[in-house]
């Protein structure tokens, strides 16, 4: 079928590869087939320690991963590929953002590393492969994320209403949507689901705290939130992104040591949760104003979380993309379905406005099948 594109990203929750099959033949994709693939748990396992000490990682250690990681894509990419019952001759290209080890925008010089050789997934599939999507946009200035506001400018502008798009992954973003196809604007706010799953994994054995309602069973501990939100990514001016090499359990306890020791691990919980509401309304507010907030990703799925911003946000809809017609699971993997076929078509993938980058550019590098 022509302009089928697959979408690969596995998150900054890292929960699974989330994959599609859109249809790419009309200005707004349609979905042919979405999964998450489940990690293998050893190969889980070797990328959760590789992330919580990269540090403490050889460069055999980092090869053998990003390897295994490319064999992984691969997998995720026919199965969904499979799932909408067509073969891989069927795909125009896969675009995959593969899975984020390191994002260092701050550093001198600036870098990013996204594992999950694109080599072995054209290889693998037989699929022609758009990958490395950041370091472009890197190299003309820019954070190299978020990249997906996009798609969001794409899809989700109106006309006379300016709106907001967030995502909740383990890291949350903005974009900004003014009214009358203004420029987009946008940035990494802090903290998403990522801290509140750390916590709950930790305490509950769990992945994640579903519909938030270990949170609702706790009380926010507002000298706890303040000190959290005294946090000075918080206060950097966009363009600005961040990950877990920030917002992570260590991180966490750092700030818990400091005087919050005695607090239940419901009482953390739900003030982790307000943390995330806060942080998020407070750089809505502060960016710009929007009459509607969609929210996308994990944290669509979570009612106190959803609660918490709505009070935070008195004057501001708020509902899922689902409302919008792409459901929040699946927006990030469109994303890169929709970049990968820019990439083909030689047309721009960033947006300086959200990213910072000097210029619009071509995004990616292709490996061919």
């Amino acid at each position: 079928m022509a302009n089928c594109y697959v979408g690969l990203i596995s998150g900054t929750s890292v929960d699974g590869i989330d994959a599609v099959v859109a249809d790419l033949s009309t200005a707004r994709p349609q979905l042919l087939a979405a999964q998450t693939l489940p990690w293998d748990a050893p190969l889980h396992a070797k990328l959760l320690a590789t992330l919580n000490r990269p540090e403490a990682v050889s460069l055999n250690e980092l090869g053998e991963l990003d390897a295994a990681l490319g064999d992984a894509f691969a997998a995720a990419a026919l199965a969904v590929i499979a799932t909408a019952g067509l073969r891989p001759t069927d795909i125009t290209a896969i675009g995959s953002h593969g899975q984020t080890l390191f994002h260092a925008p701050s550093a001198h010089p600036p870098f990013t590393l996204q594992a999950g050789d694109p080599s072995r997934i054209a290889a693998r599939t037989g699929v022609t492969t758009v990958a490395d999507f950041r370091r472009r946009d890197m190299a003309e200035g820019g954070q190299g994320a978020p990249l997906v506001p996009a798609l969001h400018q794409a899809l989700f502008t109106h006309a006379e209403i300016p709106r907001a798009i967030v995502n909740i992954g383990g890291i949350a973003n903005l974009t900004l949507l003014p009214a009358n196809g203004g420029a987009a604007s946008g940035f990494d706010t802090g903290p998403g689901n990522g801290l509140m799953d750390a916590w709950t994994a930790k305490h509950k054995q769990q992945p994640f705290d579903p519909s938030g309602e270990w949170a609702r069973s706790g009380v926010t501990d507002t000298d706890l939130l303040e000190h959290l939100l005294r946090e000075p990514y918080l206060r950097l001016p966009p363009p600005k992104s961040t990950g877990r090499e920030l917002f992570n359990l260590p991180w966490l306890q750092a700030r818990l040591d400091a005087g919050f020791a005695g607090l239940s691990a419901a009482t953390v919980q739900a003030t982790l949760a307000e943390f995330t509401a806060v942080s998020i309304a407070a750089a809505l507010q502060e960016a710009g104003s929007a009459d509607e907030l969609y929210v996308c990703g994990g944290g669509a799925h979570n009612a106190y979380l959803l609660e918490r911003l709505q009070t935070h946000l008195p004057t501001c809809r708020i509902a899922s993309t689902a409302a919008l017609g792409l459901e929040p699971d699946w927006v990030e993997a469109t994303a890169f379905a929709w970049l990968a076929m820019r990439t083909l078509a030689g047309e721009c993938g960033n947006l300086p406005t959200v990213t910072g980058a000097r210029r619009e550019v071509v995004l990616g590098a292709i490996y061919p099948a």
